[in-house]
């Protein structure tokens, strides 16, 4: 039961942190490289499937990542990038940081669920899938609309 709570609590405040994080970026010019290191970084957690302890069936693995997916339309929906002078900027919503914060609720509410049916080895690993299913998701989708912007201000800049 520790375990169980100090996990949930640890995720909040690094949930929280990131929240932070992403409020902070959003006064600098966006990159490729700041999009998309995020999941590169999170993708080191997947050594965790290394112990037994933590795995989960492929079955689990697709259906925890399909779930992220979902969960990233809502992040894509309400992150937009805008040109300001001779750079490109995220302009996430004002509901940004409320949607960040119903996302982790929802997460918590569905881990304590899923938690009371399986072991907090593979509620971790599910919950690692789901997180990763989203970030990645919503990265991709991310960079796919910087680099389309990104030429746009090329064309502008030098016409064919």
């Amino acid at each position: 039961m520790f375990w169980a709570v100090a996990s949930t609590i640890g995720a909040m405040m690094m949930a929280i942190a990131m929240i932070f994080v992403r409020m902070k970026m959003v006064k600098k010019p966006a990159t490729v490289k700041k999009i998309i290191l995020p999941p590169l970084f999170m993708s080191t957690g997947a050594l965790m499937f290394i112990f037994p302890y933590f795995q989960i069936s492929w079955y689990q693995v697709m259906e925890s990542f399909l779930v992220g997916m979902i969960f990233s339309i809502i992040l894509i929906k309400s992150s937009k990038f805008e040109i300001r002078g001779e750079a490109i900027y995220l302009n996430p919503s004002k509901a940004f940081p409320y949607i960040l914060f119903g996302l982790l609720v929802v997460r918590l509410i569905l881990k304590i669920i899923i938690g009371g049916y399986i072991s907090l080895g593979e509620t971790a690993g599910l919950f690692f899938m789901l997180a990763f299913g989203m970030i990645l998701t919503w990265r991709i989708v991310m960079l796919y609309q910087f680099l389309q912007l990104k030429k746009s201000m090329e064309l502008k800049k030098h016409p064919i």
